[in-house]
């Protein structure tokens, strides 16, 4: 029996980005809304509810755990695209008994005791402690190879967007080096280059040696352009962890 797919989303998305790889996923699998709710994809996804500034990876790994708690998965693969790569190494460091298998899917993996803003050369943080961008640019990082309606799709419910885990130095020195580790390579990714993905590959491998790489022809939010292809990587995965 195939282990479940607890899929996170990247910075600015939310569970609903997973809705067209859920629809063709053969393994149960459950997306999670990262905190703060309100920013993912709803009516208020352009308003910064109070606190945003103090929400860090530690507030995300706790929303993860506590929907695995609610659904009663005790043991789970646990899939992270993009900026919810921070938050797979986090609950692979603080629960590894409960990860079966982790999956970066083009996700940020900076350097020990580096950040994103340094992987990415970011600039410094915003007076609002906010992180937010326009359609013409959120269409050319997330939408390149995506068609009208795809790309509407994902710019209808784009928000913003925590600045803080984007500072916070990355610690995985719990993370367990024998962990079934998969990162997902995209080859037309115009968020996170392929050098960036190399360099994220780089660093994951050095925590966790066995890592295993696969690559798939397609842009930043592959979940919603090639759900077909994804679903067949994290099926297979789910069907080797159960």
């Amino acid at each position: 029996m195939a282990a479940p797919l607890l899929l996170v989303h990247g910075g600015a998305h939310g569970a609903w980005c997973w809705e067209p790889t859920l629809a063709v996923l053969s393994a149960e699998a459950l997306a999670v809304d990262l905190p703060p709710r309100s920013i993912r994809g709803g009516p208020g996804r352009h308003q910064a509810p109070p606190g945003l500034e103090d929400i860090g990876v530690s507030d995300w790994a706790d929303a993860v755990l506590a929907e695995a708690d609610r659904v009663g998965w005790n043991r789970f693969v646990l899939v992270g695209h993009s900026l919810g790569g921070l938050t797979v190494a986090e609950v692979c460091r603080r629960a590894p008994r409960r990860v079966a298998h982790a999956v970066y899917v083009s996700a940020v993996v900076p350097e020990e005791g580096s950040c994103v803003a340094d992987l990415l050369g970011l600039p410094g943080q915003p007076e609002d402690g906010q992180l937010g961008m326009s359609e013409e640019l959120a269409a050319a990082m997330f939408c390149s190879d995506m068609d009208e309606a795809q790309t509407r799709f994902v710019l209808d419910h784009l928000g913003l967007e925590a600045w803080r885990p984007l500072i916070e130095p990355v610690d995985r020195s719990g993370l367990d080096p024998s962990l079934p580790t998969t990162y997902v390579r995209l080859a037309r990714d115009q968020a996170l280059a392929p050098p960036v993905q190399e360099a994220c590959v780089a660093a994951l491998r050095a925590a966790c040696p066995g890592l295993e790489v696969a690559e798939i022809d397609s842009g930043h939010d592959v979940m919603v352009s090639r759900p077909a292809e994804l679903a067949a990587v994290l099926d297979r995965v789910a069907s080797s962890a159960g």
